[in-house]
């Protein structure tokens, strides 16, 4: 059985008179669905199974600990939990052009809820319903920019589509390592009109969904996810498609994979070497701190390393350039939820032993050794994965040391990396 944890929300003419003009109550447009019973998930392995109650995950905990407030990030995880207990396994698989149950949008913007939260520290949520909303105008401005030559064909309406979103608007894809933030959030690509390519193509599907709700797209679209550094996504006619397209159809569950995934490698906190893949990142920062690394390091990793250490024993989550433990964890353990790849759990894992909860490090790294025995896939055998795997086996073996030694209290050598310190960058 595979990984599976997650136990399965201004007028125009050319609007039909029985769609509410604001976004806020589209739901009332969707048509009536049948609501299928509760649908949830374990996760099998080694004989035993794994409820997504089983999992207790530490930031919001730890960030309590040190006097941060989370309630509000707590609210907003609930809302993205309950927005993807709805995917079914073919939802997951089907692309974000159809009509489907869970509102991407919606899903998003929670996930840039509790981030906010987490690095604001904001007394006042993230108004996801007012970015909601503006996300909804989009579409009602398209409509008044609509007109009959538009139609003209399939191409010429889709052209018109495209001219409005990335002319009119201004919306540009943003590949810039300066502007992060602007880029992997919803409400900041709204605001900022510029954003990755797959917030981009988020956008153009909500755009299409709306546009199919009110009766003006009539025919099967799909969008085309670019590959490239600098493309842009496009729409085209499904009937027209070929068989080179199938790579860059984007399905509901690879966009949210791919927006956590994004927002997982921007803000991990060893940047250093990035021929080196994140767990292995992390793994070279504690063998070189802890002084148990034989292998030879430039002296900008052993700096960059170091420094990542000593920041985060001070309470500085993140800096330019160096990521940030809050946003890596709350993205790790969004993937986790969201049933992925059974690595995220040791990533989670080795993040955790960053932090000084050795306790929980070795609770998701012996689950990510159940999971992945008991997986079904076919074990990759390349040398990178050969050299995770040993890595896996010498933290097994330290965090058992610890667990000896001290019975989980923290060693007097390891400082707390979640430091009360309000200041985030």
């Amino acid at each position: 059985m595979g990984f599976s944890i997650t136990a399965a929300a201004s007028s125009s003419p050319w609007l039909p008179k029985t769609c509410p003009p604001r976004f806020s109550k589209y739901r009332n447009c969707f048509p009536p669905a049948a609501s299928p019973p509760p649908c949830f998930r374990v996760l099998c392995c080694s004989g035993s199974h794994y409820a997504v109650t089983d999992l207790k995950f530490a930031l919001h905990d730890a960030l309590d600990s040190t006097g941060i407030n989370t309630s509000h990030a707590r609210e907003a995880r609930q809302a993205f939990i309950s927005q993807i207990e709805n995917l079914s396994e073919i939802e997951r698989e089907t692309s974000i052009c159809i009509n489907r149950r869970v509102d991407l949008g919606r899903t998003a913007l929670y996930i840039a809820a509790e981030d906010d939260s987490l690095i604001s520290h904001s007394s006042v949520p993230l108004p996801v319903d007012a970015f909601l909303e503006r996300l909804g105008d989009l579409s009602i401005g398209y409509c008044s920019h609509y007109n009959s030559l538009c139609r003209a064909s399939h191409e010429n309406f889709l052209d018109s589509i495209e001219r409005y979103l990335y002319i009119k608007k201004g919306f540009r894809r943003n590949s810039s390592k300066n502007q992060l933030d602007r880029a992997l959030y919803l409400h900041s690509v709204l605001t900022h009109r510029s954003g990755s390519a797959v917030m981009l193509s988020l956008i153009y599907s909500e755009i299409l969904k709306m546009l199919r709700i009110w009766g003006l797209l009539d025919f099967d679209v799909e969008i085309f996810f670019p590959h490239s550094l600098h493309g842009l996504p496009g729409a085209y006619d499904k009937q027209k498609s070929r068989v080179s397209d199938q790579p860059h159809i984007m399905t509901t569950q690879r966009l949210l994979e791919e927006i956590l995934k994004n927002q997982k490698d921007a803000f991990w906190p060893f940047q250093h070497d990035h021929s080196e893949s994140l767990f292995l990142r992390a793994a070279i920062a504690a063998n070189l701190i802890d002084g148990s690394n034989g292998v030879e390091e430039s002296g900008y990793q052993l700096a960059s390393a170091k420094f990542a250490q000593h920041r985060l024993g001070c309470g500085v989550w993140t800096i330019v350039r160096f990521g940030d433990m809050r946003r890596a964890l709350s993205a790790c353990e969004h993937l986790i939820l969201l049933e992925t790849d059974p690595k995220e759990l040791r990533d989670y894992s080795i993040l955790l032993y960053h932090c000084g909860l050795y306790e929980q490090s070795l609770q998701y790294l012996k689950l990510y050794q159940e999971t992945k025995s008991s997986s079904l896939q076919k074990q990759s055998l390349d040398s990178v994965s050969s050299l995770e795997e040993d890595v896996v086996q010498k933290l097994m073996v330290r965090l058992n040391l610890i667990a000896m030694e001290d019975g989980w209290s923290k060693p007097s050598r390891v400082r707390n990396f979640l430091g009360t310190n309000s200041e985030p960058w």
